[in-house]
Protein backbone atom coordinates (compact mmCIF):
# COMPACT_ATOMS: atom_id res chain seq x y z
CA UNK A 1 0.00 0.00 0.00
CA UNK A 2 1.10 3.30 -1.07
CA UNK A 3 2.35 5.69 1.60
CA UNK A 4 0.12 8.85 2.29
CA UNK A 5 1.43 11.97 1.12
CA UNK A 6 2.12 14.57 4.24
CA UNK A 7 -0.66 17.44 4.00
CA UNK A 8 0.91 20.79 3.10
CA UNK A 9 1.37 23.26 6.12
CA UNK A 10 -1.50 25.61 5.37
CA UNK A 11 0.08 29.23 4.96
CA UNK A 12 -0.03 31.58 7.34
CA UNK A 13 -2.22 34.59 6.98
CA UNK A 14 -1.12 38.19 7.18
CA UNK A 15 -2.53 41.39 9.23
CA UNK A 16 -2.81 44.42 7.63
CA UNK A 17 -3.50 48.07 9.23
CA UNK A 18 -3.09 51.82 8.53
CA UNK A 19 -2.54 54.12 10.99
CA UNK A 20 -2.32 57.90 11.72
CA UNK A 21 -3.60 60.36 9.42
CA UNK A 22 -4.42 58.88 6.38
CA UNK A 23 -3.37 60.41 2.84
CA UNK A 24 -4.90 60.44 -0.90
CA UNK A 25 -3.03 57.31 -2.10
CA UNK A 26 -2.17 54.88 1.74
CA UNK A 27 -4.94 52.76 -0.53
CA UNK A 28 -2.74 52.80 -3.07
CA UNK A 29 -0.32 50.86 -1.02
CA UNK A 30 -3.10 48.29 0.28
CA UNK A 31 -4.19 47.67 -2.61
CA UNK A 32 -0.45 46.52 -4.00
CA UNK A 33 -0.07 44.69 -0.82
CA UNK A 34 -3.23 42.77 -1.00
CA UNK A 35 -3.03 41.97 -4.98
CA UNK A 36 0.55 40.83 -4.26
CA UNK A 37 -0.59 38.77 -1.34
CA UNK A 38 -2.74 37.34 -3.38
CA UNK A 39 -0.58 36.24 -6.13
CA UNK A 40 1.37 34.51 -3.63
CA UNK A 41 -1.36 32.19 -1.88
CA UNK A 42 1.02 29.14 -1.59
CA UNK A 43 3.09 31.39 0.99
CA UNK A 44 0.36 33.77 2.46
CA UNK A 45 -3.26 33.01 3.30
CA UNK A 46 -5.99 35.60 3.76
CA UNK A 47 -4.94 39.35 4.58
CA UNK A 48 -6.87 40.34 7.49
CA UNK A 49 -7.18 44.33 7.82
CA UNK A 50 -7.59 45.62 11.03
CA UNK A 51 -10.75 47.97 11.81
CA UNK A 52 -9.20 51.23 12.80
CA UNK A 53 -6.00 50.23 12.27
CA UNK A 54 -4.12 48.18 15.22
CA UNK A 55 -6.80 48.70 17.98
CA UNK A 56 -8.59 45.63 15.24
CA UNK A 57 -5.85 43.53 16.22
CA UNK A 58 -6.33 43.92 20.20
CA UNK A 59 -10.07 43.96 19.94
CA UNK A 60 -10.09 40.93 17.71
CA UNK A 61 -12.12 43.55 15.08
CA UNK A 62 -10.58 41.95 11.77
CA UNK A 63 -11.71 42.49 8.18
CA UNK A 64 -11.72 39.51 5.75
CA UNK A 65 -10.43 41.22 2.45
CA UNK A 66 -10.60 37.60 0.54
CA UNK A 67 -14.38 38.36 0.16
CA UNK A 68 -13.75 41.52 -1.77
CA UNK A 69 -13.61 41.17 -4.89
CA UNK A 70 -10.73 42.23 -7.44
CA UNK A 71 -12.41 44.86 -9.08
CA UNK A 72 -12.89 46.13 -5.68
CA UNK A 73 -9.18 45.84 -4.52
CA UNK A 74 -8.27 47.19 -8.04
CA UNK A 75 -10.10 50.33 -7.20
CA UNK A 76 -8.77 50.86 -3.92
CA UNK A 77 -5.64 52.38 -5.94
CA UNK A 78 -7.61 55.83 -7.38
CA UNK A 79 -9.75 56.00 -3.89
CA UNK A 80 -8.50 58.09 -0.99
CA UNK A 81 -8.24 57.96 2.79
CA UNK A 82 -7.93 54.68 4.64
CA UNK A 83 -10.61 51.91 3.08
CA UNK A 84 -10.09 50.34 6.57
CA UNK A 85 -10.17 52.88 9.10
CA UNK A 86 -7.31 54.46 10.85
CA UNK A 87 -6.18 55.35 14.14
CA UNK A 88 -4.04 56.75 16.89
CA UNK A 89 -2.81 54.50 19.40
CA UNK A 90 0.80 53.56 20.08
CA UNK A 91 1.97 50.83 21.86
CA UNK A 92 4.14 51.17 25.09
CA UNK A 93 6.90 49.01 25.61
CA UNK A 94 7.01 45.57 26.57
CA UNK A 95 7.65 46.31 30.14
CA UNK A 96 4.77 48.61 30.17
CA UNK A 97 1.86 46.72 29.11
CA UNK A 98 2.73 43.13 28.62
CA UNK A 99 -1.38 42.69 28.40
CA UNK A 100 -1.72 43.89 25.62
CA UNK A 101 1.16 42.25 23.57
CA UNK A 102 -0.29 39.15 25.13
CA UNK A 103 -3.57 39.71 23.26
CA UNK A 104 -1.97 40.44 20.29
CA UNK A 105 -0.15 36.71 19.80
CA UNK A 106 -3.58 34.98 21.63
CA UNK A 107 -5.36 37.08 18.47
CA UNK A 108 -2.87 36.35 15.65
CA UNK A 109 -2.89 32.93 17.16
CA UNK A 110 -6.44 32.14 16.93
CA UNK A 111 -6.23 33.25 13.21
CA UNK A 112 -2.90 32.08 12.49
CA UNK A 113 -1.50 35.53 11.42
CA UNK A 114 2.29 35.38 10.71
CA UNK A 115 2.74 38.19 9.12
CA UNK A 116 2.03 41.65 10.02
CA UNK A 117 2.23 44.74 7.65
CA UNK A 118 1.54 48.52 9.28
CA UNK A 119 1.40 51.15 6.84
CA UNK A 120 2.02 54.28 8.85
CA UNK A 121 4.52 57.24 9.56
CA UNK A 122 6.96 57.30 12.67
CA UNK A 123 4.94 55.84 15.13
CA UNK A 124 3.82 53.77 13.38
CA UNK A 125 7.21 52.31 12.04
CA UNK A 126 7.89 52.30 16.08
CA UNK A 127 5.10 50.19 16.76
CA UNK A 128 5.92 47.38 13.55
CA UNK A 129 9.46 47.51 15.18
CA UNK A 130 8.38 46.55 18.92
CA UNK A 131 5.54 43.60 17.11
CA UNK A 132 8.83 42.00 15.26
CA UNK A 133 10.52 41.69 18.33
CA UNK A 134 7.37 39.93 20.04
CA UNK A 135 9.04 36.29 18.33
CA UNK A 136 12.07 36.81 20.40
CA UNK A 137 10.91 38.18 23.68
CA UNK A 138 7.35 35.76 23.38
CA UNK A 139 8.34 33.03 21.36
CA UNK A 140 5.95 34.05 18.75
CA UNK A 141 6.34 33.47 14.94
CA UNK A 142 5.92 37.11 13.21
CA UNK A 143 7.45 38.52 10.78
CA UNK A 144 6.48 42.33 10.77
CA UNK A 145 6.95 44.74 7.76
CA UNK A 146 6.39 48.74 7.86
CA UNK A 147 5.04 50.37 4.96
CA UNK A 148 6.22 53.80 4.88
CA UNK A 149 3.13 56.98 4.51
CA UNK A 150 3.17 60.22 5.58
CA UNK A 151 2.27 63.45 3.98
CA UNK A 152 4.86 65.21 6.06
CA UNK A 153 8.09 63.49 4.40
CA UNK A 154 9.37 62.71 7.40
CA UNK A 155 10.41 59.27 7.80
CA UNK A 156 14.43 58.87 7.56
CA UNK A 157 16.41 56.34 4.64
CA UNK A 158 13.73 56.65 2.11
CA UNK A 159 14.20 59.49 -0.30
CA UNK A 160 10.42 60.39 0.24
CA UNK A 161 7.48 59.24 1.67
CA UNK A 162 3.81 57.94 -0.31
CA UNK A 163 1.21 60.41 0.81
CA UNK A 164 3.41 63.15 0.35
CA UNK A 165 3.89 63.79 -3.54
CA UNK A 166 0.30 64.21 -3.76
CA UNK A 167 -0.32 66.81 -1.05
CA UNK A 168 2.70 68.61 -2.59
CA UNK A 169 1.32 68.78 -5.65
CA UNK A 170 -2.35 70.08 -4.12
CA UNK A 171 -0.62 72.98 -2.26
CA UNK A 172 1.97 73.62 -4.91
CA UNK A 173 -1.05 74.20 -7.48
CA UNK A 174 -3.45 75.78 -4.71
CA UNK A 175 -0.49 78.36 -3.68
CA UNK A 176 -0.49 79.35 -7.88
CA UNK A 177 -4.12 79.44 -8.27
CA UNK A 178 -4.95 81.79 -4.98
CA UNK A 179 -1.81 83.96 -5.96
CA UNK A 180 -3.36 84.84 -9.80
CA UNK A 181 -6.95 85.37 -7.68
CA UNK A 182 -5.22 87.94 -4.91
CA UNK A 183 -3.68 89.44 -7.69
CA UNK A 184 -6.19 89.95 -9.97
CA UNK A 185 -8.02 91.83 -6.83
CA UNK A 186 -4.99 93.52 -5.06
CA UNK A 187 -5.85 97.19 -6.18
CA UNK A 188 -9.46 97.48 -4.60
CA UNK A 189 -9.30 94.35 -1.88
CA UNK A 190 -7.21 91.95 -0.47
CA UNK A 191 -3.47 92.02 -0.63
CA UNK A 192 -2.34 89.40 1.27
CA UNK A 193 -3.65 85.71 1.32
CA UNK A 194 -2.47 83.57 4.07
CA UNK A 195 -2.60 79.52 3.01
CA UNK A 196 -1.69 77.16 6.52
CA UNK A 197 -0.45 73.51 5.88
CA UNK A 198 0.36 70.85 7.31
CA UNK A 199 4.24 69.89 9.39
CA UNK A 200 4.49 69.74 13.06
CA UNK A 201 8.24 69.71 12.81
CA UNK A 202 9.05 69.47 9.31
CA UNK A 203 8.46 71.91 6.65
CA UNK A 204 8.26 69.57 3.30
CA UNK A 205 4.80 70.05 2.85
CA UNK A 206 5.03 74.35 3.23
CA UNK A 207 8.40 73.86 0.81
CA UNK A 208 5.73 72.78 -2.03
CA UNK A 209 3.93 76.09 -1.71
CA UNK A 210 7.36 77.44 -3.29
CA UNK A 211 6.94 75.03 -6.42
CA UNK A 212 4.18 77.80 -7.11
CA UNK A 213 6.21 80.18 -8.90
CA UNK A 214 9.33 79.48 -11.03
CA UNK A 215 10.67 81.19 -14.48
CA UNK A 216 7.85 81.19 -16.23
CA UNK A 217 5.39 82.52 -13.47
CA UNK A 218 6.85 84.72 -11.25
CA UNK A 219 5.00 85.01 -7.89
CA UNK A 220 5.50 86.90 -4.75
CA UNK A 221 5.45 84.19 -2.25
CA UNK A 222 6.72 83.82 1.50
CA UNK A 223 6.73 80.41 3.07
CA UNK A 224 7.00 79.97 6.68
CA UNK A 225 9.10 77.04 7.58
CA UNK A 226 9.31 75.37 11.05
CA UNK A 227 13.07 74.70 10.97
CA UNK A 228 13.31 78.55 10.84
CA UNK A 229 12.00 80.57 14.23
CA UNK A 230 9.60 82.91 13.49
CA UNK A 231 10.95 86.96 13.20
CA UNK A 232 8.11 88.74 13.40
CA UNK A 233 10.04 92.08 12.47
CA UNK A 234 11.88 90.57 9.61
CA UNK A 235 8.86 88.50 8.55
CA UNK A 236 6.55 91.80 8.32
CA UNK A 237 9.63 93.81 6.43
CA UNK A 238 9.15 90.76 3.49
CA UNK A 239 5.57 91.15 3.37
CA UNK A 240 5.54 94.88 2.67
CA UNK A 241 8.28 94.93 0.45
CA UNK A 242 6.42 92.36 -1.79
CA UNK A 243 3.29 93.71 -1.75
CA UNK A 244 5.15 97.31 -2.45
CA UNK A 245 6.92 95.45 -5.60
CA UNK A 246 3.82 93.18 -6.65
CA UNK A 247 0.80 94.89 -5.08
CA UNK A 248 0.40 91.82 -3.34
CA UNK A 249 1.06 88.90 -1.28
CA UNK A 250 0.81 84.93 -0.40
CA UNK A 251 2.03 83.46 2.35
CA UNK A 252 2.03 79.83 2.80
CA UNK A 253 2.81 78.56 6.92
CA UNK A 254 3.66 75.09 8.11
CA UNK A 255 1.23 74.85 11.32
CA UNK A 256 4.50 73.83 13.23
CA UNK A 257 6.20 77.37 13.41
CA UNK A 258 7.50 78.29 16.53
CA UNK A 259 8.16 81.96 18.27
CA UNK A 260 12.15 82.22 19.31
CA UNK A 261 11.36 80.58 22.61
CA UNK A 262 9.79 77.52 20.96
CA UNK A 263 5.70 78.11 21.39
CA UNK A 264 3.98 77.21 18.40
CA UNK A 265 2.16 79.73 16.48
CA UNK A 266 -0.64 77.90 16.72
CA UNK A 267 -0.74 76.19 20.02
CA UNK A 268 -3.85 74.95 21.26
CA UNK A 269 -2.78 73.33 24.70
CA UNK A 270 -4.25 69.70 23.56
CA UNK A 271 -2.15 66.79 22.97
CA UNK A 272 -3.03 64.13 20.61
CA UNK A 273 -3.25 60.00 21.20
CA UNK A 274 0.63 60.27 20.75
CA UNK A 275 1.40 63.16 22.78
CA UNK A 276 2.27 65.68 20.08
CA UNK A 277 0.98 69.13 20.67
CA UNK A 278 -2.11 69.80 18.69
CA UNK A 279 -2.25 72.57 16.20
CA UNK A 280 -4.41 74.87 14.56
CA UNK A 281 -4.42 78.02 13.97
CA UNK A 282 -1.54 79.28 12.46
CA UNK A 283 -2.87 80.97 9.44
CA UNK A 284 -5.04 83.69 11.42
CA UNK A 285 -2.22 84.95 13.49
CA UNK A 286 -0.20 85.46 10.66
CA UNK A 287 -2.71 86.94 8.91
CA UNK A 288 -4.19 89.07 12.22
CA UNK A 289 -0.46 90.23 12.53
CA UNK A 290 -0.50 91.45 9.12
CA UNK A 291 -3.25 93.85 9.28
CA UNK A 292 -2.64 94.97 12.51
CA UNK A 293 0.82 95.92 11.81
CA UNK A 294 0.80 96.74 8.05
CA UNK A 295 -2.69 97.44 7.23
CA UNK A 296 -2.71 95.28 4.50
CA UNK A 297 -6.37 93.61 3.71
CA UNK A 298 -6.38 89.80 4.14
CA UNK A 299 -7.76 86.61 3.50
CA UNK A 300 -6.69 83.13 4.95
CA UNK A 301 -7.47 79.56 4.89
CA UNK A 302 -6.47 76.14 6.13
CA UNK A 303 -5.37 73.17 3.71
CA UNK A 304 -6.23 70.73 6.48
CA UNK A 305 -8.22 67.69 5.50
CA UNK A 306 -8.08 68.78 1.83
CA UNK A 307 -4.31 68.52 1.10
CA UNK A 308 -4.03 64.70 2.06
CA UNK A 309 -7.54 63.65 0.78
CA UNK A 310 -7.14 65.31 -2.81
CA UNK A 311 -7.32 61.78 -4.73
CA UNK A 312 -8.83 63.85 -7.89
CA UNK A 313 -5.29 65.88 -8.27
CA UNK A 314 -2.96 62.93 -6.83
CA UNK A 315 0.85 62.92 -8.13
CA UNK A 316 1.39 59.61 -10.43
CA UNK A 317 4.80 59.70 -9.25
CA UNK A 318 3.26 59.24 -5.53
CA UNK A 319 0.54 56.87 -5.97
CA UNK A 320 3.07 54.50 -8.52
CA UNK A 321 5.17 54.78 -5.62
CA UNK A 322 2.45 53.86 -2.86
CA UNK A 323 1.53 51.02 -4.90
CA UNK A 324 4.91 49.54 -5.36
CA UNK A 325 5.48 49.74 -1.43
CA UNK A 326 2.66 47.91 -0.83
CA UNK A 327 3.93 45.39 -2.71
CA UNK A 328 7.33 45.61 -2.01
CA UNK A 329 6.35 44.68 1.82
CA UNK A 330 4.69 40.91 0.19
CA UNK A 331 7.81 40.21 -1.42
CA UNK A 332 10.09 41.11 1.22
CA UNK A 333 7.95 39.19 3.97
CA UNK A 334 7.55 35.87 1.81
CA UNK A 335 11.71 36.10 1.29
CA UNK A 336 11.94 35.72 5.43
CA UNK A 337 12.40 39.53 6.17
CA UNK A 338 11.81 40.96 9.64
CA UNK A 339 11.63 44.57 10.91
CA UNK A 340 12.51 46.31 8.11
CA UNK A 341 10.76 49.21 5.70
CA UNK A 342 10.42 49.02 2.38
CA UNK A 343 12.25 52.61 1.00
CA UNK A 344 12.66 54.25 -2.45
CA UNK A 345 15.63 55.20 -3.57
CA UNK A 346 16.26 57.68 -6.19
CA UNK A 347 18.89 56.98 -8.75
CA UNK A 348 18.50 60.33 -10.68
CA UNK A 349 16.48 63.72 -10.94
CA UNK A 350 16.97 64.39 -13.98
CA UNK A 351 15.57 62.35 -16.14
CA UNK A 352 13.79 61.02 -12.73
CA UNK A 353 14.61 57.28 -11.85
CA UNK A 354 13.52 55.43 -8.69
CA UNK A 355 13.95 51.99 -7.19
CA UNK A 356 12.82 49.60 -4.56
CA UNK A 357 15.19 49.82 -1.58
CA UNK A 358 15.00 48.70 2.63
CA UNK A 359 16.07 49.93 6.00
CA UNK A 360 15.68 48.41 9.12
CA UNK A 361 13.16 49.50 11.49
CA UNK A 362 15.55 50.01 14.00
CA UNK A 363 17.05 53.08 11.60
CA UNK A 364 13.43 54.30 11.58
CA UNK A 365 11.65 54.23 13.99
CA UNK A 366 10.84 57.87 15.96
CA UNK A 367 13.46 59.49 13.68
CA UNK A 368 12.19 62.53 11.94
CA UNK A 369 13.61 63.66 8.75
CA UNK A 370 14.06 67.55 8.58
CA UNK A 371 14.31 70.05 5.61
CA UNK A 372 18.28 70.38 5.14
CA UNK A 373 19.30 73.99 5.64
CA UNK A 374 20.33 73.89 1.99
CA UNK A 375 16.61 73.60 0.70
CA UNK A 376 15.94 77.15 2.53
CA UNK A 377 16.60 79.86 1.25
CA UNK A 378 19.11 82.52 3.07
CA UNK A 379 16.36 85.14 4.07
CA UNK A 380 14.34 82.13 5.33
CA UNK A 381 11.36 82.57 3.43
CA UNK A 382 11.88 80.66 -0.04
CA UNK A 383 13.49 77.15 -1.57
CA UNK A 384 16.75 77.02 -2.95
CA UNK A 385 17.47 75.61 -6.77
CA UNK A 386 18.08 72.03 -4.92
CA UNK A 387 15.03 71.78 -3.40
CA UNK A 388 13.25 72.57 -6.05
CA UNK A 389 15.21 69.51 -8.24
CA UNK A 390 14.09 67.56 -4.97
CA UNK A 391 10.70 68.53 -5.21
CA UNK A 392 9.67 68.42 -8.89
CA UNK A 393 9.78 64.94 -9.56
CA UNK A 394 7.74 64.38 -6.64
CA UNK A 395 4.15 66.23 -7.85
CA UNK A 396 4.93 65.08 -11.73
CA UNK A 397 2.45 63.45 -13.50
CA UNK A 398 -1.22 62.74 -13.23
CA UNK A 399 -3.56 59.80 -11.97
CA UNK A 400 -6.81 60.85 -12.54
CA UNK A 401 -9.66 58.44 -10.68
CA UNK A 402 -12.67 57.44 -12.98
CA UNK A 403 -15.78 60.08 -13.21
CA UNK A 404 -19.21 59.48 -13.27
CA UNK A 405 -21.90 62.43 -13.67
CA UNK A 406 -18.97 64.64 -12.90
CA UNK A 407 -17.68 62.93 -9.71
CA UNK A 408 -14.80 61.33 -8.95
CA UNK A 409 -15.56 57.48 -8.32
CA UNK A 410 -14.69 55.79 -5.57
CA UNK A 411 -15.43 52.69 -3.82
CA UNK A 412 -16.61 51.88 -0.45
CA UNK A 413 -15.46 48.36 0.61
CA UNK A 414 -17.63 45.67 2.05
CA UNK A 415 -15.84 45.10 5.19
CA UNK A 416 -16.80 41.90 6.19
CA UNK A 417 -15.88 41.00 9.72
CA UNK A 418 -13.93 37.33 10.51
CA UNK A 419 -16.24 35.72 13.65
CA UNK A 420 -14.35 36.20 16.70
CA UNK A 421 -12.58 33.27 18.58
CA UNK A 422 -11.69 34.85 21.78
CA UNK A 423 -13.28 37.23 24.78
CA UNK A 424 -13.49 40.55 24.39
CA UNK A 425 -10.97 42.92 25.37
CA UNK A 426 -10.35 46.15 26.72
CA UNK A 427 -8.51 49.10 25.75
Amino acid sequence: MAARKKAKAKPMNAFYAQSGGVTAVINASACGLIEAARKNKDKIGKVYAGRNGIIGALTEDLIDTSKESAAAIKALRHTPSGAFGSCRFKLKSLEENQREYERLIEVFEAHNIGYFFYNGGGDSADTCHKISQLSKKMGYPIQAIHVPKTVDNDLPITDNCPGFGSVAKYIAISTREASFDVASMCKTSTKVFVLEVMGRHAGWIAAAGGLATDDSCDLPIVILFPEVKFDQKKFLATVDAKVEEYGYCSVVVSEGVCWPDGRFLAETGLKDAFGHSQLGGAAPVVAEMIQKELGHKYHWAVADYLQRAARHIASKTDVDQAYAMGKAAVQFAIKGENAIMPTIKRVSSAPYKWTVGKAPLSRVANVEKMMPTSFISKDGFGITNRCRTYLEPLIKGEDYPPYKNGMPKYVTLKNLAVPKKLDDFEI
